[in-house]
């Protein structure tokens, strides 16, 4: 791969964790998957079911999940493994909070958020995949995670506009924004192999954008 450390983003649903595998299998990538599963983070489902009351304590445990995992993989030197594809970047935790916390918690946690991760590498590429809503949806009833089922439109949309609010704002990161609306890189294996054939570009500093 053109990148020794890529991350792969986007909103829940978009596929980020299925390419991420896809690659990582094909290019002995080592393989970072983000830990969500309710038995790492015991508040998720509470807070689908009373958002307000759990905001705060589902980002504080999601972001030390993160630390935590990032820290003890991006770190440590791997000969096995010819570069890192990781299913997540940590300035999620910046997108989702911002959407999830009140204006004084989400204050104290970007604090947080900024003294904790300061250290951490950043990604050589980022890659956003971009699905409209009702991609999104189909996808996230597809999977079948019983406490996603009831998420709704406005909340993915408020998400996707808290990532690309994210990346204006980037100025010294390679940023490849990748429309996937119109292929299946799943099914279609010519279709995984565009998506492969643009990630594996050289690209300056700055944002690409990209409709397959």
């Amino acid at each position: 791969m053109q990148y020794n450390y890529i991350a792969i983003e986007g909103t829940m649903g978009a596929g980020k964790t299925t390419l991420s595998s896809m690659i990582s299998k094909d290019f002995n990538g080592k393989l970072i998957l983000e830990e969500f599963e309710p038995d790492k983070n015991p508040f998720l489902a509470k807070f689908y079911n009373e958002s307000g009351k759990y905001a705060f304590q589902m980002e504080m445990t999601f972001l030390a999940l993160r630390f935590q995992q990032l820290k003890d993989k991006l770190l440590n030197f791997d000969l096995f493994h010819d570069f890192i594809i990781s299913d997540y970047y940590v300035a999620k935790s910046l997108i989702f909070s911002k959407e999830t916390l009140q204006p004084d918690e989400y204050d104290l946690f970007s604090r947080f958020f900024n003294i904790v991760f300061a250290n951490i590498p950043r990604p050589e590429l980022l890659v956003y995949l971009h699905l409209d809503v009702p991609h999104l949806q189909a996808n996230i009833h597809k999977r079948g995670r019983e406490y996603e089922q009831n998420i709704n439109d406005s909340y993915l949309e408020h998400l996707q506009q808290g990532y690309f609010d994210f990346i204006k704002q980037q100025t010294n990161m390679r940023i490849l924004i990748l429309n996937t609306n119109n292929i299946d890189f799943v099914a279609n294996r010519s279709d995984y192999e565009k998506i492969i054939d643009v990630i594996n570009k050289p690209y300056d500093i700055g944002v690409h954008r990209m409709i397959l």
